[in-house]
């Protein structure tokens, strides 16, 4: 099933469920990602400053993944932006 998440409350919702359905505990869901129990909590509970780059460890870790619906029009600068992200940068 896909849920439209719009805030951090219906992500942390999301893989509560997940996780409580898979039969993991939340400490060892923050052990298995590197978190920790507290971020886990804050995250589970919508806290609005939570770090990206470690909920999509967490997310990665529970099986979760998060997609971005691009439109059409910025496909073509997405690719150049990745592109150019990917090749090493070169000093003066």
């Amino acid at each position: 099933m896909q849920l439209k998440i719009t805030n951090v409350q219906d992500l942390g919702t999301a893989l509560r469920a997940v996780r409580k359905s898979s039969h993991v505990r939340i400490d060892d869901l923050a052990s298995f990602a590197g978190v920790s129990k507290q971020f886990m909590s804050d995250l589970e509970y919508g806290k609005e400053t939570i770090r990206l780059g470690l909920v999509l460890k967490v997310l990665d870790e529970i099986g979760l993944h998060l997609t971005v619906d691009l439109p059409d029009e910025a496909v073509d600068r997405w690719q150049r932006l990745r592109q150019s992200q990917a090749k090493p940068q070169q000093k003066d």
